[in-house]
């Protein structure tokens, strides 16, 4: 793979929401998983963790996600994944990628069932035939959770590598006590997120839906 290669496969890189359920062989994702673990970590300590869910055992998980949320049972997440306040920049860009899956999905943004059915979907991981839980130490602090989003990134890199496509979760990471349970990841493991992975279903169209990033000048300083 050449450097432009490479810069393509970054660019190419966004969230698919819709799944083809082809499943997907165990060994081009322990092929995935394994280059995932040449990201970077303070003095090669790699605290990241991941439960890769498939088959039978994804099939309950959404069943029991899909439990807690019908009968709107509290969310337990092991920490907050933004901060209280948004610069306007920021929070612009929230609410228009919030806006633009809805409609990109036919949802009204006014209608409040059709929200909450959207939200029901991000249970069931999409329809992806595979969910991947990361986790870290109960104890992480912020350069724990920089690591794991070095290993993330590559994780999903090379997904795209191989013509699979994820979408990083954070809203079933917030049943932190049901994955937990349900898949025996002890109680000194923090829910850092959950990936949905598979093959996207390119005729969705809620697979192309792409967000507009921020202009290289918005987030770059150059000291010369």
């Amino acid at each position: 793979m050449t450097g432009d290669d490479s810069l393509q496969v970054i660019m190419d890189r966004h969230c698919k929401r819709a799944f083809l359920d082809n499943a997907v062989p165990h060994g081009l994702l322990a092929d995935v998983l394994r280059a995932a673990g040449h990201a970077p970590s303070n003095r090669n300590t790699q605290l990241w963790q991941v439960t890769v869910v498939t088959g039978r055992s994804l099939e309950a998980l959404v069943r029991r996600l899909r439990e807690a949320f019908d009968r709107g049972e509290p969310v337990s997440p092991d920490y907050r994944n933004r901060p209280p306040a948004l610069d306007p920049a920021a929070e612009r860009r929230a609410r228009s990628a919030g806006t633009g899956v809805l409609r990109a999905k036919g949802v009204a943004v006014a209608d409040d069932l059709a929200r909450r059915a959207h939200l029901r979907d991000n249970l069931g991981f999409y329809g992806a035939p595979v969910a991947l839980v990361c986790h870290l130490p109960a104890n992480a602090v912020p350069g724990t959770f920089l690591e794991l989003g070095c290993f993330l990134q590559n994780m999903m890199l090379g997904l795209v590598a191989r013509g699979l496509g994820s979408c990083p979760q954070f809203s079933v990471a917030r049943y932190a006590d049901i994955l937990r349970k349900e898949l025996g990841i002890p109680e000194d493991r923090l829910i850092a997120c959950t990936v949905s992975a598979g093959y996207p279903d390119e005729a969705a169209p809620v697979n192309r839906f792409v967000p507009p990033r921020a202009r290289l000048e918005e987030y770059t300083q150059w000291h010369t």
